[in-house]
């Protein structure tokens, strides 16, 4: 088949793919959420030595990963430190707003190898820029779906607090590559678009992209919405787009009342107490979907919830560890809590969570904060 024929016959693929999304079932099928019981939790320190580097790459929050097939995973940070790390203090060294790692399994183990962008004179830069110049990315969920590596990417900028929380939501973008195949990730070359189905006031927060799942010729879209008053209320929210059809912005449903809605601004709340960061965990042996976060986004507990279906419904929250490191020093924040599917198996969990601290110095003395930490989750089988 040519070149031409190829591309209509992805054109017609995706217009029925999208017509599809249109003409669904109008109510999901409902079933009760199964189980998910925890049998032990525990650090995984050889987990934790695979990030640790004293050159380079020392340290970063985020850590979403994304199953790349061949036994590839890549690894998506945010706020990077590179430079060195001597005596257990960060030295010559600054904060890049994101990089990237890309681990291989060998027949010695995992290898993890970490990409940082440089400019003509060495300088470290993001891995990925917003093409407006306005503020700076954050990377957060990605997938593979019809052949491409698609990426949502959180745009932030400053806001005159001059603390750690001085910053805010300003837009969402869709990132692309089918150059993912190669070993360098500095050679893939991206498509990047605004996300239109995305709102931040400063009332009220829509954005989607915390979390991401490919099930049954469908790209899931785990997003929030947050209520900001006296406190910040954080709930779960969904989407979705045939795999064919995700550039498509009109082509994107969000899960409104137990159907398929085209405003994104009709999104249900699932549930309550959402993290800003998570993951979703098909365990199909075991009938279920796992999703992965910190209580509220920034707390020591890191919960689970458990579901028939990538939509719900959702379990009641279920405790699977505490960050210890909260307890011991108020100045320490505990977040970004997920689960690693290709670390992970039905019967058990490779959850990372990052401790970072209310005071930016800190973070330069103790170079034992602000890595992606790693416990162990044993789960009962039924």
């Amino acid at each position: 088949m040519g070149a031409p024929a190829r591309a209509v016959v992805r054109l017609v693929a995706g217009s029925l793919a999208a017509l599809a999304a249109c003409v669904e079932p109008a109510r999901l099928p409902e079933v009760g959420p199964v189980p998910l019981e925890v049998v032990a939790s525990e650090p995984w320190p050889e987990l934790d030595r695979l990030f640790q580097r004293e050159d380079g790459w020392i340290g970063a929050d985020g850590a979403h990963s994304v199953a790349l097939g061949g036994g590839r995973t890549l690894w998506l940070f945010s706020d990077t430190w590179v430079g060195s790390i001597r005596d257990g203090h960060r030295t010559d060294a600054g904060i890049v707003n994101n990089t990237v790692g890309l681990m291989r399994s060998t027949a010695a183990g995992p290898r993890l190898d970490f990409s940082i962008r440089r400019d003509g004179e060495g300088a470290p830069n993001a891995f990925l820029a917003p093409p407006d110049g306005r503020g700076w990315f954050w990377l957060q969920a990605g997938a593979v779906a019809d052949g491409r590596l698609w990426l949502f990417l959180p745009q932030i900028e400053r806001t005159e607090d001059p603390g750690v929380f001085g910053f805010r939501s300003c837009g969402l973008w869709l990132a692309s590559t089918a150059d993912f195949r190669g070993d360098d990730p500095l050679a893939w070359r991206f498509e990047l678009a605004p996300f239109p189905h995305a709102k931040f006031t400063p009332e009220r927060e829509r954005t989607f992209g915390c979390a991401a799942l490919v099930h049954d010729g469908f790209l899931y879209a785990y997003g929030t919405e947050d209520v900001i008053d006296t406190f910040r209320t954080r709930h779960l929210i969904l989407a979705r787009v045939p795999v064919g059809s995700a550039s498509e912005p009109d082509a994107w449903r969000f899960l409104a009342d137990g159907e398929w809605q085209a405003d994104f601004r009709r999104a249900s709340r699932l549930f309550d107490g959402m993290g800003s960061e998570a993951a979703v965990l098909h365990q199909r042996a075991r009938g279920r979907f796992v999703i992965v976060y910190t209580e509220n986004g920034l707390s020591e507990r890191i919960l689970a919830r458990s579901a028939p279906q990538a939509w719900g419904p959702w379990s009641e929250p279920l405790e699977l560890a505490r960050c210890p490191e909260a307890r011991r020093d108020p100045l320490l924040l505990t977040y970004a809590a997920k689960a690693h599917a290709t670390l992970s198996s039905d019967d058990e969990l490779a959850v990372s969570y990052v401790v970072n601290s209310l005071d930016f110095w800190q973070v330069a003395r103790d170079a034992s904060l602000y890595w992606p930490r790693f416990l162990r989750v044993r789960l009962r089988s039924p």
